[in-house]
C-alpha cells in the first residue's frame, strides 16, 4: 500500500510506502527548489537547488551509503558478524550509521578529529565506533587509517571504500539524475555540483550526458589545498577517488572558502535555506555561470543541512 502526495515545488506526485520496511525506503525523491532571492540580474536564467538535506539521514550521502551497503549484502561481502568500515568526513558515516542501526550491523568509522560536534554526536547516537585521525591530514588521513585497519584484519571488516566503490556513483546515475530530468521536465541546461568522493557529480553527470549531450556539467572544488569547504576535495593535492574522472566536466570551477561561507549565510537569511558550506560553494559557482549565459535552467546539488555546522564560527559574520 502506498500514499501519494503532490510535490509542491516541482508539481510531481511523490509515492512513498505507507509502511516503509526501513529508513532506506525514505531515501531519494528530494524536492527541486527554485531560488528566488538570487539571479535578479539574469531573469532568463532559472536557478534550482536539489534539496538533498531532505533525505532521512540529512544529506545526499544517504543515497550512496544505501547503495553501497545494499550491493555488499547482495554479493555476500556484508553479512552477519562483519563490521562495516570506512573513512568519512561525516555525512556518509551518518548514512551508514542510520542504516547499520536499523539493520543490526556494527560500524567503525575513521574520521578527522576536527569534525563538528554535531556530526560526531550524531554518529555516537546511532552507535557507531569512531576512530579519530589527525585533523591536519583531513579525510586523506582517515582513508589511510581505514586502509590500515582493513589490511590488518580483512576477515573482520567489510571495507565500504566509498571513494572507490562504483555503487557510489551508480546511486546517482540510477536515482538523482533521472529525478532531475523528470523534475525539470527535461529542460535542464547546466548541472553544478561539488567534488568530494565525486560520486554525485559522476553519476548525475553521466546520466545527464546520455539524456542530452548539450547539457553542461560544471564541477566545483575549493581553490586551495587548505580550505574550509567541508565535504569538498582539492583534487590535485588530495588522494584522488578512484571513481573520479576529470574528463567528464565541461568546466571545473574553483571557489574560495570566504565566498562559500558568504553565500551559505545568505542562503539562510535570504532564502530560508539552512544548508552546509558546500551548498554555498555550489551557489557561488552557479551565480558566476549565470552572469555569463543569457538563458538556461541551472540545477545545483545542495548536499546537506546547516544544522550540522552551527558551531562553526563563520556563522558569526555578517550575513551580507
Amino acid at each position: 500500500m502506498a500514499s501519494a502526495a503532490p510535490d509542491r515545488v516541482s508539481g510531481l506526485t511523490t509515492v512513498r510506502p505507507f509502511a516503509p520496511a526501513s529508513m532506506i525506503d525514505l531515501i531519494g525523491r528530494t524536492p527541486l527548489i527554485r531560488l528566488r532571492a538570487f539571479g535578479a540580474d539574469t531573469p532568463d536564467v532559472e536557478l534550482y537547488a536539489k534539496a538533498e538535506f531532505q533525505n532521512p539521514g540529512g544529506s545526499v550521502k544517504d543515497r550512496a551509503g544505501a547503495a553501497i551497503l545494499r550491493e555488499a549484502e547482495r554479493t555476500g561481502r556484508l553479512r552477519s558478524g562483519v563490521t562495516i568500515l570506512d573513512a568519512t568526513s561525516g555525512n556518509t558515516g551518518i548514512a551508514y550509521a542510520m542504516i547499520a542501526a536499523a539493520h543490526g550491523y556494527r560500524l567503525k568509522l575513521c574520521m578527522p578529529a576536527n569534525v563538528t560536534p554535531e556530526r560526531s554526536r550524531t554518529l555516537k547516537a546511532y552507535g557507531a565506533e569512531l576512530v579519530l585521525t589527525d585533523p591536519m591530514e583531513g579525510t586523506d588521513g582517515a582513508i589511510r587509517e581505514a586502509r590500515r585497519l582493513f589490511a590488518a584484519d580483512p576477515q573482520r571488516y567489510f571495507y565500504a571504500d566509498q571513494y572507490n566503490n562504483d555503487a557510489n556513483w551508480r546511486a546517482h546515475y540510477e536515482g538523482t539524475g533521472p529525478e532531475i530530468i523528470e523534475q525539470t521536465k527535461g529542460r535542464i541546461t547546466h548541472f553544478v555540483a561539488g567534488l568530494g568522493t565525486s560520486g554525485t557529480f559522476m553519476g548525475v553527470g553521466r546520466r545527464l550526458r546520455e539524456y542530452n549531450p548539450d547539457i553542461q556539467l560544471i564541477s566545483v572544488q575549493p581553490d586551495s589545498p587548505i580550505h574550509g569547504v567541508e565535504g569538498l576535495k582539492h583534487m590535485e593535492t588530495a588522494i584522488k577517488p578512484g571513481i573520479y574522472d576529470d574528463r567528464l566536466a565541461d568546466e571545473d570551477v574553483r571557489i574560495t572558502t570566504e565566498r562559500a561561507y558568504a553565500f551559505t549565510r545568505r542562503l539562510a537569511s535570504e532564502e530560508g535555506m539552512l544548508v552546509g558550506v558546500s551548498s554555498g560553494a555550489a551557489l557561488a559557482a552557479a551565480l558566476d555561470l549565470a552572469a555569463r549565459i543569457r538563458e538556461g535552467v541551472v540545477v545545483m546539488i545542495f548536499p546537506d543541512s546547516g544544522t550540522r555546522y552551527l558551531t562553526e564560527r563563520f556563522w558569526e559574520a555578517e550575513a551580507r
